[in-house]
């Protein structure tokens, strides 16, 4: 194992159905992620790129495998356990933003602290909100703002929690292009001021080459890195 690697995935398998309705949606998957690094992971659709993100933030169980997020085995925890260590430690980012329309931008923010009974750090939050540049926003209902203000806000979130790992999931599949190579930039720009280590899931090689590395995943298995680099 890669020593500075945060995820580090190990023969990981997703089968559906049996027989000759079998469907092997990750088919023997081994990936080390670095610590620190912005990687997409792109793919077709249905080539096993959103089931491996889902996997590995415990969104989902694998067939067969393990997963390691900073030396811990997610699948080694209970379903509550994996819960409150997600809610903790990853932030995710969802490609239809998932904002409660009933909060404003600013109670959707600070939402998954409060479910945690956590006090809200104002000061990272106040920082946050700069970065992002969604402080005009904040008293307003998220269904007054455009696509690309949500995704902010959604970022936002994410970001509030302190995670160490942030899972975007096609993240700027409802974006223009310009909205979207913004969206990346704020991304990288965030990952670098608070330390996070990002996994983008994307079907766009523009977007994907705004990433320090990008790994090709077709059909349930890793094709290559950027450079051609070999997966491990």
């Amino acid at each position: 194992m890669i020593d500075s690697a945060i995820v580090q995935v190990r023969n990981l398998k997703k089968y559906y159905g049996s027989g000759s309705n079998l469907v092997k949606a990750l088919d023997g998957i081994d990936l080390d992620i670095t610590e620190g690094s912005f990687t997409s992971i792109v793919g077709s659709s249905g080539s096993g790129k959103s089931t491996l993100l889902h996997i590995m933030g415990g969104l989902d169980t694998p067939t067969e495998g393990t997963v390691f997020v900073s030396g811990r085995n997610l699948f080694e925890m209970t379903r509550e356990q994996i819960t409150i260590y997600r809610r903790r430690n990853i932030g995710v980012v969802f490609q239809h933003y998932n904002l409660i329309s009933m909060l404003n931008v600013y109670e959707n923010i600070v939402f998954p602290l409060e479910i945690d009974g956590n006090e809200p750090d104002r000061d990272f939050i106040d920082e946050i909100i700069t970065a992002l540049r969604i402080r005009p926003y904040l008293n307003r209902s998220v269904t007054q703002l455009s696509g690309g203000q949500q995704q902010r806000v959604a970022i936002a979130r994410a970001l509030a929690v302190k995670p160490s790992i942030l899972l975007c999931d096609e993240p700027t599949g409802n974006l223009d292009t310009r909205t979207s190579q913004d969206v990346v930039g704020l991304l990288k720009s965030c990952s670098m001021r608070f330390h996070q280590t990002i996994i983008m899931i994307t079907h766009n090689e523009e977007i994907a080459q705004l990433s320090d590395y990008i790994i090709h995943i077709e059909d349930g298995k890793l094709i290559h890195r950027k450079w051609g680099e070999p997966c491990l």
